[in-house]
């Protein structure tokens, strides 16, 4: 069986025809010029579709069917995206609208839910029953998968782990909330919270590696410093760490998965991470005399949004 998977997102579209062990074999891009209506957006999606499947030596009809990951909210039942903020797009009838152009079952879901799905079928967590994939960027997003399948809740919403509230009372969230786990656990907490840091202690040496303007402080140029021991750096790391161990754990808690998968921009920080938080997580879990979920990071990078999206097909 064959797929084609599409990873839309506010600047970019990716798509890719997949064989049903996530292996890709032919893939394409283009640039998603949000400004434009959704119909001339959705019109290139499907262009890009029968543009891959041509490459990889077949037409769209012969594909058992299309994926597609967007980075907003979706109902996976109607088709219909209630919510997607990079594209401006509000109660899109996505599905209904591609099939004007392909006459083969359509499957939308969150970007994040088919990235963890591509981690259960190729990446990290294949061979596992239950997994929970959290994307560290500049938000926190989440992907379920408990059975071998997406979780998406009754509502099309069961997997905004970032949004989930860890503090009472907390950081006020771009969602209107206060205390949403990605406020502490995403790379603008990072940021957030060096820029603080800084303030007070100017002689860090994120100071030094930022050109001394706060405002190009980024995730990586912190992790860096706290890498090489600079206290400040190490302090907001650590809380950093704390923050988003106090997710897992709550997820471990709640589901109980086999494995946790961080992807997004922060896990580059690979292992330096990993083993903060594996340590974090061992203080704070609940019934320590039992085994827990791995924490691991994922595998197939920027490749994930195209795989998964094709696995919903499957």
């Amino acid at each position: 069986m064959l797929y084609i998977g599409v990873d839309l997102g506010g600047t970019g579209i990716k798509a890719g025809l997949v064989n049903e062990k996530g292996k890709i074999l032919a893939k394409g891009s283009m640039l998603t010029h949000a400004e434009r209506p959704y119909q001339a957006i959705i019109a290139d999606i499907a262009a890009l579709c029968n543009k891959v499947a041509a490459e990889g030596g077949v037409k769209v009809s012969d594909v058992a069917a299309v994926g597609v990951g967007v980075p907003g909210i979706c109902d996976p039942k109607t088709g219909i995206i209630p919510m997607c903020t990079n594209l401006g797009w509000h109660g899109v009838p996505f599905v209904q609208e591609m099939r004007k152009y392909i006459d083969r079952p359509v499957i939308v879901d969150n970007d994040a839910t088919v990235a963890g799905l591509a981690e259960a079928v190729a990446g990290v967590s294949a061979g596992s029953q239950t997994s929970v994939f959290i994307t560290l960027g500049t938000g926190v997003g989440g992907g379920i998968i408990i059975n071998g399948r997406p979780f998406s809740g009754a509502h099309g919403v069961g997997s905004e782990i970032g949004h989930m509230i860890v503090k009472m009372d907390g950081e006020l969230c771009t969602c209107g909330n206060r205390g949403c786990f990605e406020r502490y656990a995403s790379a603008t907490a990072i940021i957030r919270e060096a820029r603080i840091a800084v303030a007070a202690h100017p002689e860090s040496a994120i100071m030094a590696r930022c050109g001394g303007n706060p405002e190009k402080i980024n995730a990586k140029i912190v992790i860096d410093c706290a890498k090489e021991a600079d206290p400040v750096a190490k302090r907001v790391f650590d809380e950093y760490v704390k923050g988003l161990a106090y997710g897992i754990v709550s997820i471990i808690n709640i589901l109980d998965p086999e494995i946790i998968v961080l992807g997004g921009g922060v896990s580059n920080a690979g292992k330096f991470l990993l083993d903060s938080v594996r340590e974090e997580v061992e203080k704070l879990v609940f019934i320590k005399a039992m085994p827990h979920a791995l924490i691991e990071l994922a595998r197939l990078g920027s490749d994930a949004g195209i795989i998964g999206a094709a696995m919903l097909g499957r």
